[in-house]
């Protein structure tokens, strides 16, 4: 059965059921037990959390709509075909609201009939439904894009889960990272104590009491009347630069990334409650990796990983996978050869022992050239190496790119489809057509078409790396919920979660899970069968291996340096015994 959220009458109860029914041929799976339907789980589903309400399945329209609108795979659908509708907005456009009304149709000026209201929302969702059924069922791979809506919207819904649970934060250790670097904490509109001092000294080596340090343009023009013939302040271009202003000027560089990337105002808006809560953009980047519109997501600097703590009598359990993108090359073209070259081991390493290359330095490079297009130095040399040993993924990145030199599209395991080139590109290649088109003319558009080949090329595999890791998700959050409620020391997380385990944060091919410790174990396990298991959903029994790194302790940095990959020795002394941090 799929039950329906759409915009409640006003006065109704937020969580109101609209429509209920029963599908024959349901967009994501058969029917075993109730998927919810709504149009945006990021405005229906944090509603229910607060209530203490956890859903085990969902279909998101708008993601759904998203991907099928741009799939090769339903190009001639209704759907992809229509006129844009109130399902066009993007993730990335959704992003930028975090203040919008609660669904797609709400509106400014609205009807005051609710009987109209209601009605017309639940007609352009049961439509929506609609349309989504017959384009999947017209593809040629229904099953994949299945798959892959089904993916999308679990994603959706770890993505709330964990903006609801929040990374479990130490305020206080934060604060003595900064005070440590930074000084104390200035009044607002300040810098810092040791951001000041490095200032000063910049302005003394370089003759220029009035310079903003913070102003590139000023900064440059003070380098250059010194004699200093650089281009930029990056570190690359003035580390080797002989001045007493360098040295002042880099780690002031470096502080005040610190300070206004994860400084006091960042802890106190992102961290009020000693809990993290980023708004993370599921399907926010094209190839279907996950974006942040806020917080910084997408990364934890190092030096504050310390400050990532669990509550009393929990753990972090933390899991990278190993070489992701190469294994689903291997995966996706199913090149039997590559995969054996990682079967229980380092995939680099496995090249080696195979003969293929030298070192295992050098399979890497050849296989970042291969995923990126790199085309020069060591990169070039060993592609046509790797190419003859392994052809079929190799050629499978080579076919991606040449037909993105075409302006054609490409498409990832489970249908995402690439964008076409904007109109500017099309110009410029009709323009070197023409026969009078001088040399630049040509030039540009063979630069033009190198660089749409390279970005075509990495889709693929980043789409379908992508999609594992929304296999993993949803597994993973299916089988921690399945353990249950710990009897131990309760979480601070709210309801539903104070006793279970629960995903807290996600990035690409990394994903944190709070635990009570007597569980840790376990939930160790289970995340590296959920990764087994996302790689038989999308490669059945091809023989292709997903390795992780696991670690598990109190804070995020030791889990860190806890993590072994298979292959790695044992620590002598588990990091996992150390003292519970509060």
């Amino acid at each position: 059965m799929l039950v329906l959220l759409a915009r409640p009458a006003r006065g109704a109860h937020p969580g109101a059921v609209v429509h209920a029914r029963t599908l024959d041929d349901a967009v994501l799976a058969p029917e075993r037990a109730v998927r919810w339907v709504w149009a945006d789980t990021a405005a229906w589903y944090p509603r229910l959390l607060t209530d203490g309400v956890r859903v085990e399945r969902c279909l998101d329209l708008r993601l759904a709509h998203h991907v099928l609108r741009a799939s090769a795979a339903t190009a001639t659908s209704d759907l992809a075909r229509a006129p844009r509708g109130p399902f066009d907005a993007g993730p990335a456009e959704q992003a930028a609201e975090p203040d919008r009304p609660p669904t797609l149709f709400d509106t400014d000026d609205e009807p005051t009939t609710e009987a109209g209201q209601s009605d017309a929302d639940e007609d352009a969702c049961l439509a929506e439904v609609a349309a989504q059924d017959a384009a999947v069922a017209g593809a040629a791979t229904p099953g994949r894009l299945r798959l892959l809506l089904a993916g999308e919207s679990a994603g959706a819904l770890a993505a709330a889960e964990m903006r609801h649970t929040g990374l479990p934060w130490d305020v206080a250790a934060h604060d003595a990272v900064l005070r440590e670097l930074l000084g104390d904490r200035p009044r607002r509109g300040e810098r810092p104590g040791r951001m000041a001092a490095l200032a000063a000294e910049v302005r003394d080596a370089l003759d220029a009491p009035h310079l903003n340090p913070d102003s590139l343009p000023d900064v440059l023009r003070a380098l250059r009347r010194v004699g200093l013939d650089v281009t930029s302040t990056r570190k690359w271009e003035l580390q080797d630069v002989d001045h007493p202003a360098i040295a002042p000027l880099l780690a002031y560089k470096k502080l005040s990334r610190l300070h206004s990337a994860n400084g006091w105002a960042w802890l106190d808006q992102w961290v009020p409650d000693g809990r993290f809560r980023p708004e993370y953009v599921v399907g926010g980047v094209v190839t279907g990796r996950w974006g942040s519109s806020g917080g910084g997501a997408l990364q934890i600097p190092r030096l504050l990983r310390g400050a990532v703590c669990a509550d009393p009598g929990w753990r972090l359990v933390v899991a990278d996978a190993a070489q992701l993108e190469p294994r689903v090359l291997a995966g996706m073209a199913r090149d039997e050869r590559m995969s054996a070259a990682g079967a229980g081991k380092d995939l680099y390493a496995g090249m080696v022992d195979a003969g293929v290359v030298p070192e295992r330095a050098l399979a890497k490079i050849g296989m970042l050239g291969a995923l990126y297009g790199g085309t020069t130095g060591a990169s070039a040399a060993v592609l046509p190496r790797l190419l003859q040993a392994y052809p079929q993924a190799f050629g499978a990145v080579e076919a991606a790119a040449r037909a993105g030199e075409r302006g054609e599209v490409v498409s990832t395991l489970l249908g995402r489809s690439s964008p076409r080139p904007d109109a500017a590109w099309s110009r410029v290649q009709a323009d070197a057509l023409d026969p009078d088109a001088n040399d630049r003319a040509q030039s540009r558009a063979r630069a033009q078409t190198r660089s749409w080949g390279r970005f075509t090329r990495n889709f693929v595999v980043q789409g379908t790396a992508a999609e594992w890791a929304l296999c993993w998700i949803a597994e993973l959050r299916r089988r921690l919920w399945a353990l249950g409620e710990s009897t131990g020391t309760p979480g601070r997380a709210p309801a539903p979660f104070t006793a279970r385990p629960h995903l807290v944060y996600f990035l690409h091919d990394e994903i944190v899970v709070h635990t009570p410790a007597g569980l840790a174990a376990e939930v160790a396990e289970q995340v590296t069968a959920a990764a087994t298991a996302a790689g038989r959903l999308l490669f059945g029994d091809f023989p292709v291996q997903f390795p992780l790194s696991v670690g598990a302790a109190s804070s995020y940095a030791d889990a860190k340096d806890a993590a072994r990959l298979p292959w790695d020795e044992p620590l002598d002394q588990p990091v996992d015994d150390r003292a519970d941090r509060s």
